[in-house]
């Protein structure tokens, strides 16, 4: 897999890290990604239900190789029972139509379709979901299911179409549906 050169001589890659969940995972990446000369741009992780995932975006130096940078990664992780993998990242396109960013929260009995639902309906309005997090937890012995959806609406939609036919499919499903705008999300969530 070659490299996808940048204007400094620095290939991006993306590394996807997969694998049981325990302390020193982000260090032995890091370590390896460091000892490379590669440069962290990005990273998101979680851990689900005991397996740990992670993507991480690193600019490599030219000299690197995705099949060097790859043994370096899989010399670290693999003793501690992960796997790796690496893409490269393409040149950008054409830049993303505008948008205004928005976290749709939905609470409701858990049952399957329900993030098939939600999603079906974002993708006919042309939202990109950027960040989900869904949860299933027991309250007092009837399953509840707990969505949060980041998503960037294209500013051509209108947002009362978008509100009522997001409305309509929450009450399809049986789900509490919330709208907010990702700044107003933020501010009265801030620690």
């Amino acid at each position: 897999m070659a490299t996808v050169e940048r204007s400094d001589g620095a290939g991006r890659t993306v590394i996807f890290v997969l694998g049981p969940d325990r302390p020193g995972i982000i260090a032995a990446a890091t370590r390896a990604l460091f000892e490379q000369g590669c440069n962290l741009e990005d990273v998101s992780q979680t851990s689900l239900q005991g397996q740990f995932v992670g993507i991480f975006v690193a600019a490599a130096p030219a000299r690197l190789t995705d099949a060097a940078l790859l043994r370096a990664l899989r010399g670290r992780l693999e003793p501690l029972g992960l796997s790796v993998e690496l893409r490269e990242i393409a040149a950008a396109g054409a830049p993303p139509a505008a948008a205004e960013p928005y976290v749709i929260t939905t609470v409701g009995p858990d049952r399957p379709g329900l993030v098939a639902g939600i999603a079906g309906l974002l993708a006919e309005f042309g939202a990109n979901i950027t960040n989900l997090k869904a949860i299933a937890r027991d309250r007092g012995g009837s399953p509840e299911y707990v969505t949060f959806y980041e998503v960037d609406l294209p500013a051509a939609v209108p947002g009362g179409a978008f509100r009522d036919a997001l409305r309509a499919r929450a009450a399809e499903l049986g789900l509490d549906v919330n709208l907010q705008h990702r700044e107003i999300f933020e501010q009265v969530h801030r620690v």
